[in-house]
């Protein structure tokens, strides 16, 4: 028994020991982001992993704009729709998990997630969309990392500038041009609600702009921008 017991002991701490090395290799990532803009996403490569199953070319459109570059209307669109108390937060908003859960219950599926911006971009930066305990896990602890080494702005940049708005089609500039034929910067409040509105499944609305339902969301989320707070 004290045989097994010793050994157990090992395999627990060189587990402990490998999930300190897999945690201090995410943060390695977060420093780096943080500094300097990423290039391609854990997401964008499972994306362009399946757009080449098809088509072997395939590319990904997508091309990285500051932050002043994007349409203060596309920034507050986001916020009113995604996470209205993104800046106040420190990374999870408790309150919308709970209302989430509840209409989760009621519904009797899933119908609503609660996860806030970052913790949309924990999960877009280095993690599958699989939903295991140890993903989720991992992605609470990349949230924390954003939120205590990075700013409220550079979060919401690297958002923008990293999020799915159709197929195969990442962040604002791209969306922009694609759906409108613009630049991010020039995108009028009707233009960012739409936008705003896609996110949640961007490539069925890619492939369904005239559903009744987009319309809808989009002028719940207009009527809510003036009142969005940005960084």
């Amino acid at each position: 028994m004290k045989t097994l017991a010793r050994w157990l002991k090992r395999l627990l701490l060189l587990l402990l020991g490998l999930a300190c090395l897999w945690f201090f290799w995410l943060f390695g990532w977060v420093l780096y982001w943080g500094k300097v803009d990423p290039g391609m996403t854990r997401f964008m490569e499972l994306r362009l992993a399946e757009l080449r199953e098809k088509n072997p070319q395939a590319q990904l459109r997508q091309q990285w704009v500051p932050y002043e570059r994007i349409s203060i209307h596309l920034k507050r669109a986001l916020i009113a729709a995604e996470d209205a108390k993104f800046v106040d937060h420190e990374g999870f908003d408790w309150e919308g998990i709970q209302k989430a859960i509840e209409k989760n219950e009621k519904k009797g599926r899933f119908a609503a997630g609660g996860s806030t911006i970052s913790q949309q971009l924990a999960k877009n930066l280095l993690l599958t969309p699989s939903k295991t305990f140890w993903r989720k896990g991992n992605e609470v602890v990349i949230t924390l990392m954003l939120e205590y080494s990075w700013s409220k702005r550079r979060i919401f940049e690297v958002y923008l500038n990293v999020i799915e708005w159709g197929d195969g089609v990442f962040g604002a500039e791209a969306a922009a041009r694609h759906y409108y034929g613009i630049s991010a910067a020039a995108l009028g409040p009707e233009q960012a609600a739409r936008l705003a509105s896609m996110v949640p499944n961007p490539r069925f609305y890619d492939r369904h702009r005239a559903t009744p339902g987009l319309a809808r969301k989009s002028a719940i989320i207009l009527k809510r921008m003036p009142a969005a707070e940005v960084p």
